[in-house]
């Protein structure tokens, strides 16, 4: 989920917003014929924890932002390095699903499992949808989110990689205020236009590259759902900028993307 230019206010800019077709037009219409048998290993997402059971209802009660909801092994301040390489796992993983978009989407079905309900202090009627895979993120709709990615998907052909660019890079912050104010995202983002385009932009908080990647896909956020997904997915992109880092004891990720 015509492109946003340089010169547009500053006050029209959204950290995850596009004004790029819509996904339907994005999509080619014919069914892909090359459901491989590749699924395996080739996503990093074949031994899924199977927390949840059955299917479950909808809360209006989940993260607008998609961002972690509860994680403990967040709060560790990332000391050895582990996830330095975020960069180049992401810009791997989101090629490979344009590679093979139609075998990607058995991945999503499957990681239906991992959805579970936790209780909702603020509405006991209403319990929270969580993704729970080494990391717990909040959902706004849950398995219907994922249906229907998995089925958009299947829809698809292959699409060619996206190319890393420098140029489109959002600096990394140095504090966790700076994470939390969107204007943070909005300003560097009106410092690279002056000397090079960038058409979508949005931050991510999850830190498990498999994870960060089915996410953005699946896209079950409340605020513009599915536009992560679009430009991830997107025939017009060429380019992509990824910057990520623990800042304190939060994990933050930036992705750009760029038809030039």
């Amino acid at each position: 989920m015509g492109c946003q230019c340089a010169n547009q206010k500053d006050s029209d800019l959204d950290d995850d917003l596009m004004k790029k077709n819509s996904l339907e037009e994005e999509l080619e219409k014919e069914q892909d014929n090359n459901n491989s048998d590749q699924k395996e290993g080739i996503f990093g997402l074949t031994n899924q924890e199977n927390e949840g059971e059955n299917p479950l209802k909808a809360s209006n009660n989940a993260n607008e932002n998609n961002e972690i909801y509860n994680n403990q092994e967040n709060n560790q301040v990332n000391k050895s390095g582990k996830y330095s390489d975020y960069p180049e796992k992401m810009l791997e993983l989101i090629n490979k699903i344009r590679e093979k978009p139609s075998s990607y989407a058995e991945i999503i079905e499957e990681s239906i499992n991992n959805i579970i309900e936790e209780p909702n202090e603020e509405d006991e009627n209403n319990p929270k949808i969580i993704y729970k895979q080494k990391v717990k993120v909040a959902l706004t709709r849950g398995e219907p989110a994922f249906r229907e990615a998995a089925e958009k998907l299947k829809e698809m052909s292959s699409l060619p990689p996206l190319e890393f660019k420098n140029d489109i890079c959002v600096p990394l912050p140095e504090t966790e205020e700076e994470i939390r104010d969107s204007s943070y995202l909005k300003e560097q983002v009106r410092i690279i236009r002056e000397n090079t385009k960038v058409d979508v932009f949005f931050k991510d908080l999850v830190k498990i590259p498999e994870v960060s990647a089915l996410l953005m896909i699946v896209d079950d956020s409340a605020k513009n759902p599915g536009r992560k997904r679009q430009a991830v997915l997107s025939k017009t992109f060429k380019y992509i900028g990824i910057t990520s880092k623990f800042v304190g004891k939060t994990f933050i990720a930036y992705f750009t993307f760029s038809t030039e």
